[in-house]
């Protein structure tokens, strides 16, 4: 109990789980995400904004100031129809169209106005106003003179004044214009800026994610490794431990047969030969010499049992003969003892076995038959030895009701079985056969290393009585 408490503490203090190092990332890169979409989204609504409000505003005034243009060439194009002095129409001829005009240029500089981006100065808007509003006070004075009768006179005014006016306004708009595709171009570079930047945020936000992930991988690996060389350890440390139990364990049997056999043997021995002695010394009497005959029987009874014990904890014949002869004593007396029919069939050249590959081998088929009693509700059994070229398979099948998938709720019956054939460097198997039941086969190679004879060095308790209680 003190090894498996320091055990246990030492694995608490180096056991840290990498959940919440991973949780914190995940909530990390969620946040990212989240934080970098909402940069996105709002990266991609100005740009609509620009579009719509900038740039489409921009357009409309564009059009706007293109049919101011237009109207002040119709007006220049006018003014030189009245200065034609061949032309048939008196001045007064050419009012109603400079109405016309007046109105439609005064509707587009309106609109121009209200869709012009704030980058005119108060200066500009109110020249250009000044400007209109001279040129055509210009042009009602030389309507009026006309309209007097004094053509030369509006001839002179119109060649004098309003064509330098009209010119000083187209050259105006001109200007206008001329702003408004510089704007349409500072537009054009702010998108693509906006677009570089949203470009350059997405290589980085790409290069950080990758950066995160990798991080997490190599924790991941990190982990992973620590985790992996840990439990390489702690199965180091449990196939060592199993293998000292279980070297235990097989001394312990030893040595209570060998008491068992030797000692309470040689004492029952003793107390039966006394009997007989003292039955023949005894005179004639029925009651006293029938007493002694019963006491005789019973101690003679009692000493077959305890050497068929010592037998079943441990038969001489593992120490002395082969595995076959072990088996050909074993099985019959389990047949008798439990009702299980058992079929043994021995094939191959026997090989001689260490003593050691003797005992697992023969406590694995103990272990096999105590589950087919226990578990199978077979009333048959089969156990087949198998000698092989440098290996020896062992089977033993039974027809009941099988393990299927629950093979750990079976107790430590097959963890005892995979120990020893790890322990003996070989490989068991648990198998369901056609015909139903169960099959476990258990192949193990006979050429032994050093490590694997480890069994034979097991410590020896002191010769005496046995004073530790063997649970199986």
């Amino acid at each position: 109990m003190t090894a498996s408490n320091s055990f246990r503490s030492m694995i608490s203090m180096t056991d840290r789980s990498p959940t919440p190092a991973l949780l914190l990332g995940l909530v990390l890169t969620l946040l990212t995400v989240v934080t970098y979409s909402w940069y996105i989204t709002l990266q991609i609504d100005g740009l609509k904004s620009v579009q719509r409000d900038f740039a489409g505003r921009n357009r409309k005034d564009s059009l706007q100031l293109l049919r101011a243009q237009n109207d002040l060439n119709s007006l220049a194009l006018a003014m030189r129809d009245m200065l034609d002095n061949e032309g048939p129409y008196p001045l007064t001829a050419w009012s109603a169209q400079f109405e016309r005009i007046h109105a439609d240029l005064d509707d587009a500089l309106r609109l121009d106005e209200q869709l012009a981006i704030g980058h005119r100065t108060p200066e500009q808007r109110e020249y250009l106003s000044n400007s209109l509003q001279q040129f055509w006070d210009a042009v009602n004075r030389a309507f009026r003179l006309a309209e007097e009768g004094k053509e030369a006179e509006a001839r002179y005014q119109v060649k004098l004044s309003l064509l330098a006016r009209q010119q000083a306004l187209s050259i105006t708009v001109a200007r206008l214009l001329v702003e408004n595709t510089e704007s349409e171009e500072q537009t054009a570079l702010y998108v693509n800026q906006i677009y570089n930047r949203v470009q350059r945020h997405a290589y980085m936000f790409l290069a950080g994610t990758l950066a995160a992930i990798l991080c997490t991988g190599l924790y991941l690996t990190f982990a992973n490794r620590k985790l992996f060389n840990r439990l390489s350890v702690l199965s180091a440390q449990r196939s060592e431990l199993a293998q000292k139990l279980i070297s235990t364990q097989e001394s312990i049997l030893r040595h209570v047969s060998r008491e068992l056999h030797d000692e309470f043997g040689q004492i029952l021995t003793a107390i039966g030969a006394m009997l007989s002695r003292m039955h023949r010394q005894s005179p004639a009497a029925a009651g006293l010499c029938n007493d002694l005959l019963e006491l005789r029987d019973i101690t003679q009874s009692t000493l077959e049992k305890v050497r068929g014990l010592s037998q079943s904890l441990h038969p001489v014949s593992l120490d002395e003969a082969d595995l076959g002869t072990t088996l050909d004593w074993y099985l019959p007396n389990l047949e008798r003892q439990t009702g299980l029919a058992i079929s043994f069939e021995k094939s191959g050249v026997c090989s001689q076995l260490e003593s050691s590959v003797r005992v697992h081998v023969y406590r694995i088929v103990q272990e096999a038959l105590s589950n087919i009693i226990r578990h199978s509700g077979s009333p048959r059994a089969w156990v087949r030895l198998n000698y092989q070229p440098g290996s020896l398979v062992l089977e033993v099948e039974d027809r009941g009701v099988g393990m299927g998938t629950k093979l750990s709720h079976h107790g430590i019956g097959m963890t005892a079985i995979r120990e020893r054939a790890t322990l003996l460097g070989g490989t068991v198997e648990f198998l369901r056969p056609l015909e139903g039941g169960t099959l476990v086969r258990l192949s193990l190679p006979l050429i032994k290393t050093e490590a694997d004879r480890d069994e034979t060095s097991a410590p020896t308790l002191p010769e005496g009585p046995a004073s530790m209680a063997l649970t199986r």
